[in-house]
This record gives C-alpha cells, sequence and structure tokens, in this order.
C-alpha cells in the first residue's frame, strides 16, 4: 500500500505539476515528509523554511504592512506564503504552512492554530486547523493535515 506522499507524488508527476512549499511552523518537517516518496525530484522543487516574519519579507517578499495587518498566523498571511513560493520558483503548486506549535501562544493565538494555503492556477485556498499536544506532536499533525490538504486539493 502506497503513502499519501507516494499517492500526491504519482498524482503530480501525472499531471506534469511541480511544487514548492513555504514553511514556518513545520520548521521543514513538511518538505521531508514531501520528499520521503522515491521519484520526488520529478515534481518537487524545493521549500522555502521561513521561521521569524522578517524571513517572510526577506525570503518570500511579503509585505511588512500585510504582516503588521493580519500577523503572521493567519490565513492571509498563509496565501501569501503559497503565491509568494510558487512565483519565487516558478512552480506550479505553491503550499504553505504557518501556525503556533507552542510552548508559548504567540500574537494572543493560541498554541495548535494553524493556516495551510495552497495556491495553484489562479485560486489560492487557505484552511485553519487546531491542533492539540506538544510541539513536535503539533508539527506532526500540521504537516500531515497540509499533506491532506494537497492531496484534498489535487483531487478536485
Amino acid at each position: 500500500m502506497k503513502s499519501l506522499e507516494q499517492k500526491i507524488g504519482k498524482l503530480l508527476a501525472e499531471k506534469n505539476l511541480t511544487l514548492a512549499i513555504a514553511e514556518s511552523c513545520t520548521g521543514g518537517l513538511l518538505s521531508h515528509m514531501i520528499t520521503n516518496a522515491p521519484g520526488s525530484s520529478a515534481y518537487f522543487d524545493s521549500a522555502v523554511i521561513c521561521y521569524s516574519p522578517e524571513s517572510k519579507v526577506r525570503l518570500l517578499g511579503l509585505s511588512e504592512k500585510l504582516i503588521s495587518k493580519y500577523s503572521t498566523v493567519s490565513p492571509e498571511t498563509a496565501k501569501a506564503m503559497a503565491r509568494a513560493v510558487k512565483k519565487l520558483r516558478n512552480v506550479k503548486i505553491g503550499l504553505a504552512v504557518t501556525g503556533i506549535a507552542g510552548p508559548d501562544s504567540k500574537e494572543n493565538k493560541p498554541v495548535g492554530l494553524v493556516y495551510i494555503a495552497l495556491s495553484y492556477g489562479k485560486l489560492t485556498y487557505a484552511g485553519e486547523f487546531r491542533f492539540k499536544g506538544d510541539r513536535e506532536e503539533i508539527k506532526k499533525q500540521a504537516s500531515m493535515a497540509a499533506i491532506e490538504f494537497l492531496w484534498k486539493h489535487l483531487k478536485v
């Protein structure tokens, strides 16, 4: 039986689609999971790990105004990250994750709050997720949710 990452890889390869990821709270774990699938170099371009607000501006080109208006953990920022990494890497799909892995809350937002966004073609979708557990568990849950989010939107 194939893993979901392998099924996604097969689908991306069949559709000749390429993927780049912008990760914040998952710190590279999502890219690690995607690249665990054999043959992932056929569709996975790269990832930008942008943990700090400054790196979201410097590496992805997000506006400081957007971050100060909506915060780093918001659907607006997640969507901007997905669009930015897609454009920056000139790929078909941009996937982004931003959230609060803990142990402390941030920006008056609770630990476990995560936004995942996907930009494909002219459309960009974002979803809100709430996870429980310690920091490592939240990172794993957020990464798996991003994979499922990608799968769901690829199947549409």
